[in-house]
């Protein structure tokens, strides 16, 4: 009797093991197909505009005249790829170093209550929807640029200086789990040398953790890159090269989300507009093959 109740247990462990092995292997392939399904379609979408929309792939990426709807169409996309990049790099820049130092000051310098101070905030920042930093960055900084320095206030500044507020906490909280998983040897073996606080930090800390804090980087700009709502409602959203920090500019995602609706599928306006998404999914690509790469060089 006990052999037969032993043996209708293990038949049941196992029916239970085939069940969640054949539902994990369901969801694996069903994002396998999801993901490459979207590849898929945003490709054939936005290759058609160099296949059969005859706009060279030259004229695309360096023209800087973009009129789709004039008599003579140009789709020179080059305003908005520059645009792009230059917020994106601008706000790495100013939310780096901020970014480090909140890190530091979380694990290094007052492990205690600065962690229980900052890491709040953090959370915070990371959970504000993307439309109130736009209103916000509408309301305070581009009046304060308005006021001090020459323009209008709404141009590539103002566009930056949101966005690296918002990339902040994933910087912040990649650089803090880097530097929280420092082996204790190391910081002990330089204070037994007779260094000090400073510079264990700035010899020993940063240069051992560096790899794993560019993550950190590196993800907050590809969030910088793909950010759509924030930075359309105070970049000025004009399609020319910007000649200044404080002139209107536009990018990728805001042309796209202000045009798409009003264009028709399969015209050469709309293939333009996926020829951009394609252009965001590839560089999404490449800041992840970016992480993968800084990830295994952490691991030598």
């Amino acid at each position: 009797m006990r052999v037969k109740s032993k043996k209708s247990r293990l038949e049941k462990h196992h029916i239970e093991d085939l069940v969640g092995r054949s539902y994990m292997a369901f969801c694996v392939l069903l994002l396998i197909v999801i993901i490459i399904s979207m590849v898929y379609f945003v490709a054939s979408k936005g290759l058609s505009t160099f296949i059969t929309g005859g706009v060279s792939v030259g004229e695309f990426f360096f023209g800087t005249k973009w009129a789709p709807e004039a008599d003579t169409p140009s789709f020179g996309a080059f305003p908005f790829i520059s645009g792009s990049f230059l917020v994106t790099l601008l706000a790495a820049l100013i939310a780096s170093p901020l970014s480090i130092c909140a890190a530091l000051f979380m694990t290094e310098i007052v492990p205690g209550w600065g962690k229980k101070l900052l890491q709040p905030v953090i959370e915070l920042l990371a959970g504000i929807p993307s439309v109130v930093y736009g209103f916000i960055g509408l309301s305070v900084i581009v009046p304060f640029l308005r006021d001090t320095f020459p323009g209008q206030g709404i141009g590539v500044a103002a566009g930056a200086l949101v966005l690296s507020v918002m990339i902040l906490p994933t910087i912040t909280s990649v650089a803090a789990d880097a530097l929280a998983a420092l082996p204790q040897n190391l910081k002990e073996s330089s204070f037994a040398l007779g260094a000090t606080r400073w510079q264990t930090i700035s010899r020993v800390i940063l240069p051992t953790t560096m790899p794993s804090i560019m993550t950190g980087v590196v993800l907050g700009m590809a969030r910088a890159f793909g950010e759509a709502l924030a930075v359309q409602m105070v970049i000025g959203n004009a399609p020319f090269v910007p000649k200044s920090l404080f002139e209107s500019a536009s990018t990728l995602t805001s042309v796209i989300t202000l045009s798409m609706g009003n264009t028709t599928m399969g015209s050469s306006y709309n293939n333009a507009l996926w020829s951009m998404a394609l252009v965001l999914m590839l560089m999404t690509f490449a800041f992840v093959g970016l992480v993968r790469l800084l990830e295994r060089r952490n691991k030598i």
